[in-house]
C-alpha cells in the first residue's frame, strides 16, 4: 500500500534538501559555481509536514526529516539521507544529485530499476529548482520554491496526458537546533 507512495516521497526529499539556500547564491558566479553554490548552501537538516493531494492516497499527511551534504570538491550536487513517516510507519529516504553537463543525473533510493525514481534533467534558477523524474511510464517533475534561507515549498507533479498533474505538496523548515556555532577554542 504505502510502497508507491515512498517511492514518490524518495524523490520529493531529494528536492526538499536541494532547494533551501537561494539567498546565498552568487548572482554574478558562472552557472557552475552558481550552482555548486547553491547546493553546498542547503547542505543541513530540513524538517517539514507534506500531504498527497491526488490520487489514490489523496490526504495522506506525512512528515520528513532530512540531511542534505554536499558532494566532493570536484563535483556540483548534493546527497541526502533522512527519513519520512505516514503514521507510525517509516521509511528511509536517499538520494544523489549530480551535475552532467548543463543538467543533472542521479537517482532517489535505488532508481527506477528498484523502488525509486531516476532524475533525468534538472536545472537551478533563481529562487527555484526543476528536477525531471522518471520510472517506468511514470514522467514528472518536482518544484522547490524558496521562501527565504530557512524555508522552502515543494510541488511534486505527474504528467498525465499533456498536462502535469499537481500530487505532493510539502512544507520545509531548516532545523536551526542542528547547525554547530561557535568560535571559542576549548
Amino acid at each position: 500500500m504505502y510502497s508507491r507512495f515512498f517511492s514518490l516521497m524518495g524523490g520529493l526529499a531529494a528536492i526538499l534538501s536541494v532547494s533551501g539556500g537561494f539567498g546565498l547564491s552568487d548572482v554574478h558566479a558562472a552557472p557552475r559555481d552558481r550552482d555548486d553554490v547553491f547546493f553546498r548552501s542547503v547542505a543541513g537538516v530540513w524538517k517539514g509536514p507534506g500531504e498527497i493531494v491526488a490520487g489514490k492516497y489523496k490526504g495522506t499527511k506525512f512528515t520528513c526529516d532530512l540531511t542534505g551534504e554536499p558532494l566532493d570538491d570536484k563535483q556540483t550536487g548534493i546527497k541526502l539521507g533522512g527519513t519520512c513517516r505516514v503514521g507510525v510507519f517509516s521509511q528511509p529516504m536517499s538520494a544523489v544529485i549530480s551535475q552532467k553537463g548543463n543538467s543533472y543525473e542521479g537517482k532517489f533510493l535505488d532508481g527506477a530499476g528498484g523502488k525509486g525514481l531516476d532524475i533525468t534533467s534538472g536545472q537551478v534558477s533563481g529562487d527555484k529548482v526543476v528536477v525531471g523524474i522518471n520510472r517506468a511510464k511514470l514522467n514528472g517533475a518536482m518544484v522547490a520554491r524558496v521562501s527565504n534561507d530557512n524555508s522552502m515549498n515543494i510541488t511534486i507533479s505527474v504528467k498525465v496526458a499533456d498536462q502535469m498533474i499537481p500530487v505532493i505538496g510539502v512544507t520545509l523548515a531548516r532545523d536551526i537546533d542542528q547547525i554547530a556555532v561557535g568560535s571559542i577554542k576549548p
